[in-house]
């Protein structure tokens, strides 16, 4: 029986371990990303500028006036769509789905863009009309893609879910076509906004997508636990005590508010919460208390570095933020798809 608990005792440790080090790994990447994102660009930025800003005003006023609120606003719209995609994946038990490939990002674009077309502002909501609507938009698309492939498929397979969500996001996609079709002089802003940006934002923007984004995120790790419990069928979750009715809806809620607000303020960046969380998941475990907030820390870094990329590598020009996800997005997306057909995961 000694073995016995030695073994136990040493999966535990390893397991701790392993944790630590996946948080470790995460928060310096991070850390790296946020420098590389404020230092690196056409102008090039001293590091002493950070903690010295008299040093340099000019570089100062670039980095803590253009940079910093760019960086900040692509790290909470990474974040924001990679642990959305973390929490669908977890409560359909589907790895291909995320706000993208549900048409969830698709109906938040609708609701931004019919904002922008029709010039909406709600009194009460000032600024924060646009993330409101793009929100509204989200959770109305992510309800009716659920209700049609039940209606489809009463044991939602995962190829019915993603199947829908492509045929939504491809109306909805119709639908902004057509506004921009029958627009005038806001059709500069709404293309540009619809590329996939989080350039010439600034601090208003990240005001605006903050409070959506602590809310969304501390609901999800609310639900951490039901999220695991899930995992083994709704009928096992009920027996484990689970409202699970209550529990998917806020969950369905919250990741809806994350996709409306990350879309309000950047436009359509996609492939993030799809590759995030399954890298997450193969590298550190599918265990919902870290693969939340791992997904979180992982999903900012990457759009701070795909941001990066976008406006450097062939500078002056920038590239949308959204060439860049879908040139990584893509091949992961295909080689999770050709996994789930051989039955490999």
């Amino acid at each position: 029986m000694a073995w016995k608990k030695w073994r136990k005792l040493f999966i535990r440790r390893f397991s701790v371990n392993k944790n630590t080090a996946a948080y470790i790994v995460s928060l310096v990447l991070l850390g790296g990303a946020v420098l590389l994102g404020v230092l690196v660009g056409t102008v090039s930025i001293s590091p002493e500028v950070l903690w010295n800003p008299g040093s340099d005003q000019s570089a100062a006023n670039i980095l803590w006036n253009i940079r910093m609120p760019r960086v900040v606003l692509a790290g909470l719209v990474g974040a924001s769509l990679a642990i959305a995609g973390a929490a669908f994946q977890g409560l359909l038990k589907n790895p291909l789905a995320d706000p993208y490939t549900l048409g969830v990002s698709s109906g938040a674009s609708v609701g931004a863009v019919m904002t922008l077309f029709f010039s909406i502002s709600v009194p009460f909501l000032g600024i924060f009309t646009l993330p409101v609507v793009s929100m509204i938009g989200a959770l109305a698309t992510m309800l009716a893609v659920m209700a049609f492939a039940k209606l489809v498929d009463r044991s939602m397979k995962m190829e019915t879910v993603i199947l829908t969500g492509i045929i939504f996001s491809s109306f909805l996609g119709s639908v902004i076509s057509l506004m921009i079709a029958l627009t005038g002089e806001e059709l500069r802003q709404i293309i540009g906004w619809l590329l996939g940006s989080v350039s010439m934002r600034g601090w208003p923007y990240v005001q605006m997508a903050l409070p959506f984004v602590i809310i969304g995120s501390a609901v999800l790790w609310w639900n951490r636990r039901e999220l695991n419990a899930m995992l083994f069928g709704e009928e096992r979750a009920r027996h484990l005590g689970v409202d699970v009715k209550k529990r998917k809806m806020a969950i369905l809620i919250a990741g809806s508010v994350l996709t409306g607000a990350a879309v309000s303020v950047s436009g359509t960046i996609g492939f993030v919460g799809l590759v995030v969380p399954h890298m997450v998941r193969l590298l550190w475990g599918a265990d919902h208390r870290h693969v939340l907030p791992l997904s979180f820390i992982n999903g900012a870094a990457l759009l701070i570095l795909c941001d990066l990329v976008s406006r450097t590598i062939i500078s002056p020009t920038e590239l949308p933020i959204g060439v860049i996800t879908a040139f990584i997005g893509a091949p992961v997306f295909a080689f999770i798809f050709f996994r789930q057909r051989k039955g490999g995961v």
